[in-house]
């Protein structure tokens, strides 16, 4: 299987704006924001989508959660909110195959989102 986008930038290959990095995960700017504030965090494993996970993923996901919150306060989007989203599959919007959250804020979100 050929590299995503995602895993191109994980890896170093292609240049994005990265917020943070680990081992693990890398969050970086969207270049389509849908708010102010738009930065999407990836697995560098990895994973189709949330369809695709297995328990052997859990403690992958847990980091990949507890990093989301830490990037979105150092984005200061702890005081006034944000949203986390993921999208599995073709009718949820999943537009690369490649697990990747959704950090967004910077502007009142309306309910239901879709």
């Amino acid at each position: 299987m050929s590299k995503t986008i995602f895993q191109k930038i994980a890896d170093g290959e292609l240049p994005a704006q990265i917020v943070y990095q680990d081992e693990h995960v890398v969050a970086f700017r969207d270049i389509n924001p849908q708010a102010p504030t738009h930065v999407l965090i990836v697995p560098r494993k990895p994973i189709r989508n949330l369809a695709s996970v297995t328990p052997e993923d859990a403690p992958l996901l847990g980091h990949l959660m507890v990093k989301a919150a830490e990037v979105a306060r150092q984005l200061g989007l702890a005081e006034s909110g944000w949203r986390m989203v993921f999208n599995s599959g073709p009718n949820a919007g999943e537009a690369v195959p490649h697990l990747h959250g959704h950090i967004l804020g910077g502007r009142k979100m309306g309910w239901p989102p879709g």
